[in-house]
């Protein structure tokens, strides 16, 4: 499946910042373990791989980043619990590889604010968290943000304040209220289930769409709608939105992204009798 894709006058690109280690029951919450792990194999931890997926989306006018991925503010501990190497390569660098000025970068949009899909928003310098593209606008759910701060006891390790409130304190993030278009055709739009104020990222151009479904879907075998996660805060409406987007995708065949999956870059849906929805053939 290609890293890169043209959707009319568009071109999106999976950014694959690194691959990490999380536990797989956190990730299936009530599916068991002898079902999920058919699909993904767990190792002597119970742990599987998961991909700190971001999307790149020219359209000639802008250069779009989805996402922001590991950053540089997990210690040692953490990135060892996770698999993850001591030093990583910065995103920047990362991006340079596919060929793409990071200078070119000029938005970013967070689908939600949970750390593994922001921590790159910024870099720390001399204990400062400074914006890791220094001419984008940031784009995030104001909801989210104010969700981060309420410190609850459920979720409160997810979220680490210096990936967004130097950049909303200095102007640089955009708080969106509900469904918002960033640029024409590239629209963030409110799905809840994995918390309350989660985005789904569409970019469409020509008739032809491209559909960010971050932890919406984390990765194909989630697919199926009632393999919800053990971190979804709301899992009836996880159900419910993954029902309609994936309807939507299956019936007006859209280009998908997962937010986390390991080997999928894009992916077509396609309606199935027995698991509901399924990667289409090619």
């Amino acid at each position: 499946m290609s890293s890169a894709i043209t959707l009319g006058d568009f071109e999106v690109s999976l950014i694959r910042d690194s691959v990490y280690w999380w536990d797989g029951g956190v990730l299936f919450g009530v599916v068991p373990k002898t079902l999920w792990s058919r699909k993904t194999p767990a190792d002597e931890l119970n742990r599987i791989p998961l991909a700190f997926n971001c999307y790149l989306i020219r359209t000639g006018s802008h250069t779009i980043l989805l996402e922001t991925g590991l950053g540089d503010k997990r210690d040692a501990k953490a990135r060892e619990r996770m698999r993850v190497p001591a030093v990583t390569d910065p995103l920047p660098g990362v991006i340079a590889r596919h060929g793409v000025d990071p200078e070119a970068i000029d938005i970013v949009i967070n689908s939600h604010l949970h750390w593994d899909h922001c921590c790159g928003n910024t870099t720390m310098q001399d204990g400062r968290a400074l914006p890791t593209f220094p001419r984008a606008r940031y784009f995030a759910s104001r909801g989210e943000w104010e969700h981060a701060h309420e410190r609850l006891v459920r979720d409160r390790v997810a979220y680490l304040d210096e990936n967004y409130d130097p950049l909303v304190e200095s102007g640089q993030m955009t708080l969106v209220e509900g469904d918002h278009e960033v640029v024409p055709g590239v629209w963030m739009r409110r799905a809840p289930g994995h918390n309350r104020d989660m985005m789904v990222i569409t970019a469409e151009s020509q008739g032809q769409t491209f559909c960010f479904l971050s932890d919406l879907v984390p990765t194909a075998p989630h697919l199926q709608p009632s393999w919800v996660t053990g971190l979804d805060l709301y899992p009836l409406d996880t159900i419910e939105n993954k029902i309609l987007w994936l309807t939507r995708a299956a019936e007006g065949d859209w280009q998908c992204g997962f937010g986390h999956d390991t080997e999928i870059d894009f992916a077509r849906i396609a309606r199935d009798a027995k698991a509901g929805f399924i990667v289409r053939a090619v």
